[in-house]
């Protein structure tokens, strides 16, 4: 029989975790101001949310990135996506 893991495994110790859904929006900032655009990630079919703020042309490539990609993951304390996977010695 093994002996049981030093620090058990709590939720926030789970770095890494794939993008299940997203949603984009947009809030104004007044007349002729660019607004602001969030991005919300649900990871892991809701057991992590991160609201991103972005410029719009971050919310464009990103929106182009995530449409495209079969796989998403998001490294919560980086706070960096990551798509699709590929395996070694593959296009």
């Amino acid at each position: 029989m093994s002996p049981p893991p030093k620090q058990p495994m709590t939720d926030d110790s789970i770095k890494v975790r794939q993008v299940s859904h997203y949603q984009f929006s947009w809030v104004a900032d007044g007349a002729g101001k660019p607004g602001t655009w969030t991005l919300q990630l649900v990871l892991d079919q809701g057991a992590w949310e991160e609201v991103l703020t972005l410029d719009g042309q971050d919310a464009e490539n990103l929106q182009s990135l995530l449409s495209a990609a079969a796989t998403v993951f998001y490294d919560v304390p980086r706070r960096t996506l990551m798509f699709g996977t590929t395996a070694a010695g593959q296009r």
